[in-house]
């Protein structure tokens, strides 16, 4: 179960350090224009992630 868990968590900062390697300058204007929109708007793209991710792993599982 923790193996799995830490494979999961790997696998997401891997993902996650693509693009500011890749291409640091896309990477800090799409943060810079995160940081101008609004609570709920974050709370929207938070919650479609979540919901995305759990059709996923049922899907997978």
């Amino acid at each position: 179960m923790w193996e799995t868990f830490l494979i999961a968590v790997a696998l997401m900062l891997i993902m996650e350090g693509m693009l500011p390697f890749l291409s640091p300058q896309t990477w800090r204007e799409a943060f810079r224009k995160l940081t101008e929109i609004n609570d709920n708007q974050i709370r929207f793209i938070g919650l479609t992630s979540m919901l995305i991710g759990l059709a996923l792993l049922l899907v997978v599982s």
